[in-house]
């Protein structure tokens, strides 16, 4: 006779099979749609800013290699570990998975990302002076403009191009150096998600969140993209967040609020988007406990506002002609009745189907408060996914969101911690198959 326990497993077993084909088949119809409808969504291979070209080149060995040592050896590797150690481990285990995905179609891969003239790094070596920049930045977004801004960095905030003015200022002009230190920047951001975690919750299950973190599809998109550097930006500034939500001492408090709203109001100069970020900067100090934190987070991002005024690019008045340029260009061509849930297909690539699978178990010890560290990882993960589904809802994400989303996605990939441990092992193995899938399959955009 089957006992109680047994019963829930079967359940709990039986709730992750139904969400992973829910979200196999939310992919498998955006893929599937646009092709069978004849409706042209104004992407190359929807729902994927990607092209279908199979085919092996010798340089796929990388990350097979780097997929299988990490499945075979980093139990063992890390268990004994101590924290310190732990978190450098986990620091490379990011950098070797993103640079080997990175590397797929060789070094030139990254060289031509960043290179290319609609990106931050080829406009940013032709600005004379930065306060030119800043002040005469609204006037050159709009399409109509004289000498208008290419696509992206007409759609951010002057701080995403001010990194790369940096960067040039500072002698970095070849793009694959200024790609590999946008990736290992990015790769940090792993560790800022554990420290929260462990400083939220326990070190138990930051470890366990670990791999998850390393191993996730994202990756690909993380080595090449500058969205990477913005999702460490705000990672390490919610790290900053839940250490001070938690401090006792009231100059701890003040120590860590201030920077975590310095770091926090520099992501909403990155990407307008990240102004969802106060969804997961509230989970925090929920967690935490302690909401003075949150006054101090909002002097930081305040004194951020104030400089980026003062030198002349005001905020509130950009957005609104972001949005205009956003709609004069191809976005008015893309039908928000298909990208407002084909963005969950696309962003599924990214995330992978284990993040699917932990979904039911995430989102119910959410709502439960038995075990406090099971509890922080739900609820960051929950607050993660809450976020992107806000963003695809707000018409303002239309496809290219394996990119945009990895700020919030990093969040997400916390839930399959949550699942039992005998799961984790092969369902880690389809997160690194499938980004290896997509790397031989595919030629993504970015």
């Amino acid at each position: 006779m089957p006992t109680q326990a047994s019963f829930l497993s079967h359940k709990a077993w039986v709730a992750a099979v139904v969400s992973t084909l829910i979200g196999a088949v939310l992919v498998a119809v955006a893929i599937a749609w646009p092709r069978a409808t004849g409706t042209d969504v104004f992407i190359f291979w929807p729902p994927l800013k990607a092209r279908w070209s199979p085919g092996f080149t010798p340089t796929l060995v990388l990350p097979v290699l780097v997929a299988l040592t990490g499945l075979l050896c980093w139990r063992r590797m890390t268990s004994a570990l101590k924290w310190g150690p732990f978190l450098a481990a986990v620091f490379a285990g990011s950098w070797l998975w993103t640079a080997a995905l990175g590397h797929v179609g060789g070094s030139e891969t990254i060289s031509k990302v960043f290179a290319r003239p609609s990106e931050y790094f080829v406009d940013a070596k032709e600005v004379p002076s930065i306060s030119g920049f800043l002040s005469g930045f609204i006037e050159r977004v709009p399409l109509d403009a004289k000498d208008h801004w290419p696509i992206h960095i007409a759609g951010h905030p002057p701080g995403a191009t001010l990194f790369f003015i940096l960067l040039d200022r500072l002698g970095i002009t070849d793009p694959y150096t200024a790609g590999i230190i946008v990736l290992t920047l990015g790769c940090t951001g792993v560790i800022a998600v554990l420290l929260t975690v462990r400083t939220l919750g326990s070190e138990k299950y930051a470890r366990r969140a670990a791999p998850w973190l390393v191993a996730a599809p994202s990756a690909i998109w993380m080595g090449v993209s500058a969205d990477a550097m913005f999702s460490a930006t705000a990672a390490w500034g919610l790290a900053l967040l839940a250490l001070a939500s938690t401090a006792v001492r009231r100059s701890r408090l003040i120590a860590f609020g201030l920077p975590a709203g310095l770091l926090l109001g520099l992501c909403v100069y990155f990407s307008y988007g990240l102004v969802l970020l106060g969804c997961l900067a509230i989970a925090v100090i929920w967690l935490g406990g302690r909401w003075e934190s949150l006054l101090w987070a909002l002097g930081g991002a305040l004194l951020v506002a104030a400089a980026f005024t003062l030198a002349g690019f005001r905020w509130w008045e950009g957005f609104p002609v972001l949005v205009t340029r956003y709609y004069d260009g191809i976005q008015s061509k893309r039908q928000y009745a298909y990208w407002v849930w084909a963005n969950l297909g696309a962003w599924t690539f990214t995330s992978g189907l284990a993040v699917w699978a932990a979904f039911p178990r995430g989102i119910a010890e959410a709502w439960r408060r038995s075990d406090r560290s099971r509890h922080v990882v739900a609820v960051l993960g929950c607050a993660g996914l809450f976020t992107i589904l806000l963003a695809t809802l707000s018409s303002m994400s239309k496809a290219e969101v394996e990119r945009i989303w990895l700020p919030f996605t990093i969040w997400v990939l916390l839930l399959p911690s949550l699942l039992p441990l005998r799961w984790h092992r092969p369902l880690l193995a389809t997160q690194m198959a499938s980004a290896i899938a997509i790397e031989y399959f595919l030629i993504t955009q970015w």
